[in-house]
Formats: C-alpha cells, structure tokens, sequence
C-alpha cells in the first residue's frame, strides 16, 4: 500500500463544506468513436447527466481514466469526437469547476498535461484552446472547513500492482491485442472470473488503506459501484460510464453523499428520456465520522440498497 500512502501524501487538498456540490465520475474511456469506442454508446447519457451538473453548480471531480489512451495513442482526435462533452467541461473549467485525475489508462496526462490544453475543431479547421494550463493529479483530498472530515480521491490502480508498476506492458498488450479483437465484436481472451477475482483484490486492499487510515476512500478503476453504509468500511466506488445502458456516479451534495445510476427512461407516452436514480443514500457525511457507531443494517460485503441492473 506504498502507493497509496505515496498518492495521500502528495495529494491536492481543496476545501468543502455542507453547501458544496460535488459528482465523481469516472472511467468514461473516451475514444475515437468507433467500434472500439466503449463510451460512444453512453456519451448521449453522460452528457445529459453533465449539462445536469452543471445546470445545478456542481464541481465535477473525474476520478481517472477518462479518456483511453491506452487503445488510442492521440488526446486531440478524442476531444474532436466527443466536443459536446468537452465544451461543456472546458466551461466547467473555466468557472472552476472541473477537477481531474488520471488513471492508469489516461496516465499520459501526467507525462504530457499539454496535449489537453488544445485540440483541432474541424468546423474552424484550426487548433483551438481546450483546457489551457491544465493539469491531471494522482489524487486529491478534499477537507471539510469545519469538521476537518477528509474525503481522500484517488483512481484506484495504486493497489493493483500490474497496472501500476507495469502500465507500459498493460498498455501494449490492450492496443495490439484487445484493441483488434474489440473492434470485430470478439470479447476479452481473459476469463471473466479471473479478472473479477483481481478486482476483489484490489477492492480488499483499498478497503483495507481506508480502515487503517480511518479515511473516507472513494475510487473508481473496478468499474464496481461501492457503497457502504455508515459504520461499514468507508470505500466508495463510483462505478463507471461504460456499463452497457446506464452510468454511475457518487454525489456529495448538502453534506451527504449518494449513489445514483443515469439511464433511459421510458415515458407513459413511449418517448425516452435520460433520468436519474438513486441507489443508495443519501447518508449525512457525519455518520462516517471517526467514532461514530450510528449503523445502517446491510449485509456485509455488497453495495448498500443498490441494484446496479445492466
């Protein structure tokens, strides 16, 4: 958990408060579009959930593997694709409020920030600013301003030892093998119970950073949505926005914090809408606090009160 303690010391800090709004997100994985492109079928949902957001003066945290560079080798085509999303995150950015880490997909960002800071709008046909001096941290801490309750972000591969120390390997393996296999519609050669079993562990091994820490944890990299209920081990797990007909996110809004999923709805006329619904919370931030004994009943080991359907 080297990693980790490394990532806590060396981690932004930013102040909150019970009138803050804030979503985590992450794992979008934004592509070129393609067939490849695993977010292109969500990006419509995304998008209504961020103009959402943003409509409600939410500051938007990205908790890591954004944008996938891994498959894709450029950032530039990926904002050119997805320019709605990225419009409205460069407006996010420019009222402050739009934050982002970088995960073990996107960790490009921290070896070259300025491949954000433009991108190439085919409508002008020149290159025009995009996220100008920003910068992708490992982690962040955000404290509250008056009970000092710290909420520590990280992506989460810090505890997933193949995907942090040998990304480089991980990374060729994904974009000559996967990445060609992919885009004919054949799945994953991996055993699918092999890699639930690795995200357990990795699970167990960030639960386990949260309790000796006695820190509130949330990450993404799994793609596992986790929540637990107050008086549980503090590891939260905003999912991702690739499972294949909803997104999840985290919300910490009024002091509390909740679990909610973004998916089409069906109106009683048959017309689809994007709508949100909420999983599991909200829970007041103050029943997580150190010493705190207050309980909700749950059964040990799954997300509290979430159905998490695909």
């Amino acid at each position: 958990m080297d990693h980790i303690d490394r990532a806590y010391k060396h981690a932004l800090r930013l102040p909150f408060d019970n009138m803050s709004r804030i979503v985590f997100m992450s794992d979008c994985h934004r592509g070129y579009g393609g067939w490849a492109d695993s977010f292109a079928v969500n990006a419509p949902t995304f998008l209504s959930a961020l103009r959402h957001y943003d409509g409600e003066n939410y500051t938007y945290i990205e908790l890591g593997d954004g944008d996938e560079l891994w498959e894709n080798r450029r950032f530039m085509p990926i904002a050119s694709v997805h320019h709605g999303v990225f419009t409205l995150l460069r407006g996010m950015l420019l009222k402050n409020r739009f934050y982002m880490l970088y995960g073990n997909h996107d960790i490009e960002k921290k070896r070259r920030p300025d491949m954000m800071h433009s991108y190439y709008d085919a409508t002008q046909t020149c290159r025009c600013p995009l996220f100008p001096g920003m910068q992708a941290y490992e982690s962040m801490i955000l404290s509250h301003r008056q009970s000092g309750q710290e909420l520590f972000l990280i992506h989460g591969h810090q505890a997933d030892y193949f995907n942090d120390n040998f990304w480089l390997l991980s990374r060729f393996l994904v974009r000559h093998l996967w990445k060609p296999l992919q885009a004919v519609g054949i799945k994953a050669p991996a055993s699918a119970m092999i890699d639930v079993q690795s995200k357990i562990k990795v699970e167990k091994r960030l639960m386990a950073w949260s309790e000796k820490n006695n820190t509130i944890l949330i990450a993404g990299h799994t793609h596992r949505p986790q929540f637990p209920a107050p008086g549980q081990t503090r590891y939260f797990n905003d999912g991702s926005c690739v499972r294949p007909r909803q997104i999840t996110a985290i919300e910490l809004s009024m002091g509390a914090l909740s679990l909610v999923a973004w998916r089409y709805k069906t109106r009683a006329d048959g017309t689809l809408y994007v709508g949100r619904e909420f999983l599991a919370g909200p829970y007041a931030l103050d029943l997580y606090s150190l010493g705190g004994k207050e309980r909700v009943d749950s059964v040990p080991g799954i997300v509290v009160n979430c159905r998490c359907p695909d």
